[in-house]
């Protein structure tokens, strides 16, 4: 049968592309191979992560999944993802940043908290981002995830977004909340905003600088944001 990297390699290296050309319009071409190789693995991520949250659905309608079509256990599906999220760190730890913090907080934070919820674990890295904790108790593989309390930055099918019933936020697929997310952080808005829509719930937040438990003092002032459990914890907000 198809391996499953076979698969996702289309999407790979499309992101590879996007990563590494990012590079090049900051006029830093020296990061582009290591972009490359965190865009790569971000790409996997994206397809795993869409193929797992589908899976039921794609069951129930008949319709093509990776995991399913591949014959991919959940258990092997996790431990690709969990590769690639410390694949992605170790490219950045080779790219020369003027200030690292934001790329970290989107690709190291983020993902690792969209990871521990697809697979309904508990986040394991840090204390709750600006994002959203996983919610407790969180199931995949509930048969209507729409209809429970609106917990979760992002339980809406991936590559889909929910709409909810009456009075429920609309939700985002994951890279439509990705995008949201990126622009949340550029902005610094996920840091020093007092509130703003989560990326995939729409549901309202706080900037990670009004729930941290460091005693940093006021971050957003100086620049200087929160170090909990050795690595920052939100965007760099100097001159914002």
């Amino acid at each position: 049968g198809t391996r499953l990297l076979t698969v996702t390699d289309p999407t790979e290296t499309a992101t590879a592309a996007a990563f590494a050309h990012t590079a090049v319009l900051a006029g830093r071409p020296g990061n582009a191979p290591p972009l490359a190789e965190a865009g790569r693995l971000f790409g996997r991520l994206a397809h795993l992560l869409d193929a797992v949250e589908d899976r039921e659905a794609d069951a129930a309608s008949g319709a093509w999944n990776p995991l399913a079509a591949t014959g991919t256990s959940l258990e092997e599906a996790r431990r690709l993802c969990d590769d690639a999220l410390h694949g992605i760190r170790l490219a950045l730890r080779d790219a020369e940043f003027a200030d690292g913090r934001l790329a970290h907080v989107l690709l190291a934070h983020e993902l690792r908290r969209s990871v521990d919820r697809a697979f309904g674990g508990s986040c394991s890295h840090g204390a709750p981002g600006p994002f959203g904790p996983p919610p407790p108790g969180f199931d995949p593989e509930a048969p209507d995830r729409d209809d429970r309390d609106d917990r979760d930055d992002r339980d809406g099918r991936g590559g889909h977004g929910g709409h909810g019933g009456p009075g429920r936020h609309p939700k985002r697929g994951f890279l439509a909340g990705c995008a949201v997310a990126a622009g949340l952080c550029c902005t610094c808005r996920a840091c020093c905003a007092s509130e703003f829509e989560g990326p995939w719930s729409g549901r309202k937040r706080e900037g990670c600088c009004n729930d941290c438990d460091c005693d940093c003092g006021d971050c957003c002032d100086c620049g200087d944001c929160c170090d909990c459990s050795g690595c920052d914890c939100c965007c760099p907000c100097d001159g914002c």
